[in-house]
């Protein structure tokens, strides 16, 4: 049905055809795409071709699955003079994505009973499941709102959430430029009063485990990671907040006549420059670092079970770092010999640059960035250093990705009781509902050995460690 053709290792080109400006670029192996049913993610990749200004290609990376008109693992880079902004390009869940931490422990010195308390404790302290907020939180209110758009993630840390120490290990400094929270609507910020410091449901994840092997030592000592050392990784994003501000640029788009002559109308989208694509921008910053701080609150509930079960100060849980991986993001990259200002499109896709990029704290600068790929809770997950490849716009995989729907997973495992199955495995898991669980089981997602093998591969991102899941928060 596609003309792949492989033109270097792990990527292939989709040819040009029809009404797209560019050709596709499909970061995966021949092995990858005959396994796994390209086809209804591999037209969403030919239909964002189809946009204005779209730059270079429209990347797909290797844990593409179907989402909403733009496939998720997908990048593109708009030209900022006659580029569009595209809600769908970014997500629902805007600035979805994935902080790691680390103990200054091994997993195994904690004894069953002790891993039992600990994650009870986190259960507890961190609100988990469909449309739960913190029963005791401060509600936001409307100055809260404005100094999370003009702060960021420091509006936490400066009222005790977290060490000044974190913001220098997360992607942009925890901030994005230009967010304004006079483009959000009333029912955005009303979904989003008590919903910091909580992750959600779906596939959005609390998990401790081990790091069971390292690939790049000299960089695992740069980054203070030790074999058999338990790591943190917290997964989740801006919640009914974010969910709202692009549900509202989706509908105002659409009755603007934004998507007419367009191959899917959940591609809508404005004019960069245009009064439209501008405010949709200061939201979507405005969600970004509602999420930044939503990550920062977690980590800080963390730290105090750490400190309440394991009596260990929570200065000495250290964030590695926080990576997106559902944003639009304005950077600058080589187009023909020229460096350009592009509003980069990551949807279910994370930033991978490379050592020497002016972009990244000075502690990354050497070895490239962290990239965080969570798999399942079964398998593994990795931690990859960025190179900073031009072809993808310093882009990378964010994880796994879906091989099974979410109904496709729950009918695979009716009758079984999911909970002592993985206890059974080893992994032990918590969450406000069993079906939450069946949805999310490990064979519903591809083996993420394979795919950071293909990114690895293809030079987007090298292995520096492998992770082992033992406990599982759930929402």
């Amino acid at each position: 049905m596609y003309d792949l053709k492989e033109i270097s290792p792990a990527l292939f080109e989709l040819p040009k055809t029809g009404n797209m400006k560019v050709p596709g670029l499909i970061v995966a192996t021949e092995k990858l795409i005959n396994n796994i049913d390209f086809a209804k993610p591999l037209e969403q990749v030919r239909n964002v071709a189809c946009l204005p200004g779209i730059v270079n290609y429209s990347i797909a990376m290797p844990d593409i699955h179907w989402g909403y008109g733009f496939p998720i693992g997908g990048v593109a880079a708009m030209d900022l003079e006659n580029g569009v902004i595209s809600p769908g390009g970014v997500g629902y869940d805007i600035n979805c994505g994935v902080r790691l931490a680390l103990a200054p422990m091994a997993l195994k010195d904690l004894d069953e009973r002790t891993q039992v308390q600990l994650i009870y404790k986190i259960f507890d302290l961190v609100p988990s499941g469909v449309g739960r907020g913190q029963k005791n939180a401060h509600r936001l209110n409307e100055s809260d709102y404005e100094k999370i758009a003009q702060m960021g993630v420091k509006w936490s840390i400066d009222q005790g959430y977290g060490l000044q120490e974190d913001i220098e290990h997360i992607e942009s400094n925890g901030f994005i430029k230009g967010a304004d929270m006079r483009f959000i609507s009333e029912l955005a910020k009303k979904r989003g009063e008590k919903q910091l410091g909580t992750i959600g449901s779906g596939n959005h994840f609390l998990e401790i485990g081990e790091v069971a092997e390292i690939f790049d030592q000299d960089i695992a000592s740069k980054w203070k990671i030790e074999k058999g050392q338990l790591y943190l990784f917290i997964h989740t994003g801006s919640r009914g907040f974010g969910h709202q501000v692009c549900q509202d640029y989706l509908d105002q788009y659409i009755d603007r006549g934004f998507a007419e002559n367009l191959p899917d109308k959940q591609l809508v989208s404005a004019p960069i420059e245009s009064k439209e694509g501008k405010a949709y921008f200061s939201a979507m910053a405005g969600a970004a670092n509602f999420a930044f701080n939503n990550r920062q609150m977690v980590l800080h509930a963390v730290r105090r079970a750490f400190k309440e079960v394991c009596k260990i100060e929570p200065n000495s849980i250290k964030l590695v770092y926080d990576v997106c991986h559902n944003v639009a993001k304005i950077e600058e990259h080589q187009v023909n010999g020229d460096l350009k200002k592009l509003c980069v499109h990551r949807k279910g896709a994370t930033r991978a640059f490379g050592p020497e990029s002016d972009e990244l704290a000075k502690d990354f600068q050497v070895t490239g960035q962290p990239v965080l790929v969570p798999g399942d809770m079964l398998r593994a997950s990795y931690i990859l250093a960025g190179l900073g490849n031009p072809i993808t716009f310093g882009s990378c995989c964010h994880g796994a990705g879906r091989a099974k729907s979410r109904h496709q997973s729950t009918n695979t495992w009716k009758g079984t009781n999911v909970v002592d199955h993985m206890q059974k495995k080893g992994v032990r898991v918590l969450a406000t509902s069993k079906r939450t669980i069946s949805e999310e089981m490990y064979d519903a997602y591809k083996d993420v050995s394979e795919v950071v093998e293909v990114v690895e591969r293809a030079s987007l991102a090298k292995k520096v460690a492998k992770l082992k899941p033992h406990l599982v928060v759930k929402g």
